[in-house]
């Protein structure tokens, strides 16, 4: 097992600390299944903006973070975030760090999940890279569900954008297990948050995500798997989606038919439409005064979460 790293954060002290330090640990104990080896010119690449990073791109080596919260505040729940980027990049600070540690606050533990980016030169098949990554995090976390105090009935899968598209294929695609799984953990999220994401490959699609996932010249086949929306059925986990009716990149259709599609299979759903706001916004939708999150925060306290 390969060993885990700390890494020390200057918290400081605001009031009582919420926050722990973070563990970053390899996705993967051994080699990755499916992985290429990558050329040595093949490097991950960071956005920094004043001194802070942002994003990542050629992500290569997959790994979670784990946040966990004051130990008095714990509740149990666990949240595994997906950035988006496209599948191109990952918005790794708004759409990961900035939220484990809203989640923090709550009392949930949170997971970042630093997943693949597809790419020929370092997988077998890129198309399914970044699903086996989710699976992989959530056997890890209910693996690890004791020793973290994590209540392995309340995982759920969270994404954003293109992240939202992995976090939904998990929930449809659970049982479709790309990873050893000697012990046959549930790889079935407890519930799935999805923020202005990515769903059909076919009705509205992002075709920038559509093509960095399964090509140019993606079959039909491919297309229909990855429309999420096609592949709801009455065991999806309930579902929170966000999106924005002016969103240009990531049309509000994407979420609308995945909650018509729970809707029509008797699945728990909650969807919060916006006015305006656009895509990437993250937990800061500029143009209301409403918070999403602290809508979230209403419908897993709902459902007992």
């Amino acid at each position: 097992m390969r060993k885990f790293w700390l890494l020390s954060l200057g918290l400081g002290m605001i009031g009582l600390q919420t926050v722990k330090a973070q563990q970053v640990i390899e996705l993967y104990p051994g080699a990755i299944p499916g992985a290429k080896a990558a050329p040595a010119s093949y490097k991950e690449r960071q956005t920094v903006k004043d001194g802070k990073v942002t994003g990542l791109s050629k992500v290569f080596q997959p790994t979670i973070t784990l946040y966990q919260p004051a130990a008095a505040m714990a509740n149990g729940t666990a949240v595994i975030i997906c950035p988006g980027g496209g599948y191109q990049h990952l918005a790794i600070s708004h759409e990961g760090e900035e939220v484990a540690k809203r989640f923090n606050e709550k009392g949930v533990t949170a997971i970042v999940l630093k997943y693949r980016l597809p790419d020929d030169t370092t997988m077998v098949d890129k198309s399914f890279g970044p699903l086996q990554d989710a699976e992989q995090a959530i056997y890890m976390v209910r693996k690890n569900a004791a020793r973290w105090k994590i209540n392995p009935a309340k995982i759920g899968i969270m994404g954003f954008s293109a992240g939202g598209h992995l976090a939904s294929s998990l929930a449809v695609h659970y049982g479709d297990s790309k990873i050893e799984n000697k012990e046959k953990l549930s790889l079935r999220p407890d519930f799935a948050v999805l923020v202005y994401p990515v769903v059909s490959f076919l009705a509205s699609p992002h075709t920038g995500s559509v093509k960095n996932l399964i090509g140019a010249n993606g079959t039909q086949a491919q297309r229909e798997y990855f429309s999420n929306e096609l592949q709801v059925n009455a065991e999806t986990p309930s579902t929170f989606l966000v999106h924005a009716n002016d969103d240009k990149t990531v049309p509000v259709e994407n979420s609308i038919l995945f909650n018509q599609a729970l809707v029509k299979n008797k699945v728990a759903v909650e969807t919060h439409l916006y006015q305006a706001g656009g895509h990437g916004f993250g937990l800061h939708n500029k143009t209301t005064a409403d918070d999403w999150f602290e809508r979230l925060e209403n419908w897993m306290k709902a459902n007992q979460l």
